[in-house]
């Protein structure tokens, strides 16, 4: 009860401009303030829930199966390079321009050369979500590897520390709170280019969901699909936060 209580406590101003923002939704939908076709009633968005909800879940399930191949390649593609040149400074100088200048285009303007070279949607997916989140993780283990108090690696040089036992009993460890939250941040942008790709060159997932009822004009639909993801979304941050500050526990 008291964890309830102090939850409630901490977050009562959030649940009441939730429930401010509800409150005016039902009523420009309720009274048609704006346009009835694109602000539905209330209880035309949890009808489909109601009916449709076995379909939102098979569209996740689509979603999940390229956001997880796509994130596992991006932490082995990321964590290889971003540790090589965190700890070698001559490639660092060479390579860090280079890695600079990709990571600055977009990768919306590259996804139609990558479905055209790609041999199915889902590799094209893939390769967009990898390119649009690798970079961030590679900065993030980079400056955490460079920002590691010297004392640290200084020690491990005494104590004749060398090779994977430095690289995971002193470098990782120290580096860790940098590149978990790189992580983090490179997890929010996947899911912003997941969307893109299943909006615009999919016929799955929860993007494509939203798309094919939008394009209908079926706009209860259209709602639903939308708190569904966002609802989604958030909970899979927040698990990620969580497994992230457990990690995370020996820095408090």
């Amino acid at each position: 009860m008291n964890k309830i209580l102090g939850f409630l406590k901490k977050y009562w101003l959030t649940f009441v401009i939730l429930a401010s923002m509800i409150a005016l939704y039902w009523m420009v939908s309720e009274y048609g303030l704006i346009n009835k076709m694109m602000f539905p009633k209330i209880s035309s968005i949890n009808s489909v829930f109601a009916s449709d909800f076995h379909t939102m879940l098979l569209n996740l399930s689509a979603s999940i199966k390229l956001i997880i191949p796509s994130l596992l390649v991006t932490i082995a593609i990321a964590l290889s390079l971003g540790i090589l040149l965190g700890m070698n400074k001559y490639c660092r100088k060479a390579f860090y321009p280079i890695i600079y200048i990709f990571s600055c285009v977009p990768s919306v303007l590259l996804s139609p050369l990558v479905s055209a070279m790609s041999s199915n949607l889902v590799v094209s997916s893939i390769i967009l979500i990898v390119y649009d989140s690798v970079f961030t993780l590679i900065f993030s283990t980079i400056t955490g590897i460079e920002s590691i108090d010297k004392r640290y690696l200084d020690n491990a040089k005494t104590m004749q520390i060398r090779g994977p036992k430095l690289m995971f009993e002193v470098v990782l460890p120290a580096a860790s709170p940098t590149i978990l939250g790189g992580f983090i941040n490179a997890l929010r942008s996947s899911f912003t280019i997941l969307v893109f790709a299943e909006m615009f060159g999919s016929s799955f997932g929860l993007g494509y969901y939203i798309r094919r009822y939008s394009s209908l004009g079926i706009f209860p639909n259209v709602w639903a699909g939308f708190i569904f993801m966002v609802v989604v979304l958030v909970l899979i941050m927040f698990f990620f936060e969580k497994i992230k500050n457990y990690m995370l526990r020996w820095t408090n």
